[in-house]
């Protein structure tokens, strides 16, 4: 199967070790690309809700093969989020061409753009995160009930829906929301005199420009794997919206044979996890930390 060469891949909110994470379709979507640079912008582990020990091996695969990329030396940036947020503390870590930061600035083609998770502009983190925790849990049992609902509604031949999205879209404060939080990004992004400003956190893809009285800049987000399945995706000059439910090529050929859901246990998971770090750290031969 041939891979498409990408120059940059961004992809954030995947949300590991939940049971809304697609896993299984970013799996296939990663196999069918060859990229230069990979950055991961935030919630890509769920350390929030990683206490209920559900780790499927589909999710392992991701983690595994995100390290053989770092073993080839792929450059890959994982930028921390809130729900992953206990990474900060490990900000500045490199381990060859693996690193952890809270924010990245890239130039692509002489362009600045500037790369963060966004959730420094959600209240309710600053102010409230205990209810935010709880809405991620009430917004993952939303998730695995619109699962159960969509398996009968395929039997019945209907197609399948997205509650979330459908509360998302019909509630004022949320839309209000997300056009409060992209506003914001793009008008610090203006005054930084950045090209392009690069955001995650509110499950929103979108590519568009922002246009104020003090200038203009390219607002980016790269969606998320829990409900849109998207990523973003520089190459040949430009930035473009990848959505795995529009990949006709993906979806034309079975890249992996069914494989019904498997758990890894606790002790499993770390033992595999020290495993693949040992791994890259002996190939690499290059660990660094602030």
């Amino acid at each position: 199967m041939k891979k498409r060469p990408v120059d940059v891949v961004v992809i954030s909110d995947v949300h590991l070790g939940t049971y809304g994470c697609h896993a299984k379709e970013l799996l296939k979507y990663l196999k069918s690309i060859t990229p230069n640079q990979v950055i991961l912008n935030g919630d890509i582990v769920d350390i929030w809700q990683f206490s209920k020990h559900y780790w499927p091996k589909s999710h392992m695969k991701i983690v595994k093969l995100l390290l053989e990329w770092v073993a080839k030396g792929v450059k890959v940036q994982y930028i921390t989020g809130n729900h992953d947020e206990m990474l900060r503390k490990f900000a500045g870590f490199r381990m060859g061409s693996f690193s952890i930061a809270n924010k990245v600035l890239l130039n692509v083609h002489g362009k600045k753009a500037w790369i963060f998770h966004g959730d420094v502009f959600d209240v309710t983190m600053q102010h409230s995160k205990w209810i935010a925790k709880l809405g991620a849990m009430g917004y993952d049992f939303l998730i695995l009930l619109n699962s159960a609902v969509n398996l009968m509604s395929k039997k019945m031949g209907k197609k399948p829906i997205s509650m979330s999205k459908k509360i998302k879209n019909g509630v004022k404060s949320a839309i209000k929301f997300i056009s409060d939080f992209e506003q914001t990004a793009a008008d610090i992004a203006i005054e930084k005199e950045f090209d392009y400003v690069i955001c995650g956190h509110i499950h929103q893809p979108v590519i568009r420009k922002v246009n104020t009285s003090k200038g203009s800049v390219m607002y980016l987000n790269s969606g998320d794997w829990v409900e849109n399945l998207t990523a973003l995706e520089y190459s040949h000059g430009k930035w473009e919206l990848y959505s795995y439910d529009n990949d006709i090529a993906i979806h034309s050929r079975d890249m992996e044979v069914f494989e019904p859901t498997e758990l890894l246990e606790k002790n499993e998971l770390f033992d595999r996890l020290m495993l693949e770090f040992q791994t890259i750290s002996v190939s690499s031969g290059n660990v660094k930390t602030k």
